[in-house]
């Protein structure tokens, strides 16, 4: 399922839990892996100065000074790199969304890998809006291909894939999420679980919802996962269906807990507008920030529109 792998990073210890899971996935699927690091912007135009991602600092780059990152890189990875059969250690200069898009176009690649964030901050802060809509923000939005996003240590890291869980709004992103997370269940042999939040938030203002309407919307909610997901499927039945009223983020990531997820996929946004206009919607991004495993972000269509399910 997996050919090509982009694992941007940092290589900074920010980029370790990201670095795991890509280079398992380079063995799982004995993929080829471009482990892809952006300098930093140039201090202005084609200067030979620019300003390091990592320090902050203004870097004369030349070819030692390429070498030489290139040597850090081999020596931050240097253990997965023991057992990597098949990767690529890669360094450009550029704005870093902007070149990890490029490459990944340039290569074809059929998921980006990349950490949450690149600052060397605790997890759980007030700083999550600010950091979401940085590099991964920017990659999630624009990428043609299913980004993973990982913001805390994987214990399975596709090794050991048992639960995957889909969550679901109904839009038509949601049905691409829900393709390439179907396909990779059957794929890797991992149950899959079907998930909506009912957004008990969402009623008008100052007026609680009563109980008859909240089951109304369940009951609304399981035929339509039954005609536009089950219905498809094609005889697979290695799945589960869970609909919860609440704060869509807040019961993903119960739910997620619950079942012990491996990955959580989910659409990148979940309006109907073109993708490149999109911003991460807020759903995915709380989960992306706060989920104990991998988060997968589905954008465009091209890597699953044609997928058999």
């Amino acid at each position: 399922m997996f050919k090509k792998l982009l694992f941007a990073t940092t290589a900074s210890p920010t980029c370790d839990n990201a670095a795991k899971v890509a280079f398992d996935l380079e063995l799982k699927w004995d993929a080829k892996l471009f482990v892809f690091h952006v300098l930093g912007v140039p201090t202005r135009g084609y200067s030979p100065f620019v300003t390091d991602i990592r320090t902050g600092e203004t870097e004369q780059v030349d070819p030692d000074y390429i070498e030489w990152v290139i040597e850090e890189m081999k020596n931050t990875y240097g253990e997965l790199l023991k057992d990597s059969e098949n990767s690529v250690l890669e360094t450009v200069v550029g704005t870093p969304h902007r070149e990890i898009l490029r490459k990944a176009r340039k290569e074809n690649v059929d998921m980006i890998v990349m950490g949450a964030h690149t600052r060397e901050e605790d997890v759980g802060a007030t700083r999550y809006r600010a950091i979401a809509g940085s590099t991964m923000q920017k990659v999630a939005k624009a990428a043609r291909c299913p980004v993973v996003i990982i913001s805390r240590p994987c214990t399975t890291c596709w090794k050991l894939f048992s639960n995957i869980v889909i969550g679901t709004d109904f839009s038509k992103p949601a049905e691409y999420a829900f393709r390439w997370a179907h396909k990779l269940a059957k794929t890797v042999g991992a149950r899959l679980h079907i998930f909506h939040a009912f957004d008990i938030s969402s009623g008008n203002y100052g007026q609680a919802r009563g109980q008859n309407e909240i089951e109304e919307k369940i009951e609304e909610a399981r035929k339509k996962i039954e005609k536009n997901y089950i219905s498809k499927m094609k005889g697979y039945d290695n799945y589960s269906i869970e609909i919860w009223e609440g704060i869509p983020y807040v019961e993903i990531l119960k739910f997620a807990r619950e079942r012990q997820a491996d990955l959580i996929v989910m659409a990148h946004h979940t309006r109907e507008i073109d993708p490149k206009l999109a911003e991460l919607g807020s759903t995915v991004e709380q989960v992306v920030l706060r989920a104990s495993c991998p988060v997968a972000s589905v954008n465009h269509p091209d890597k699953v529109a044609d997928l058999d399910i």
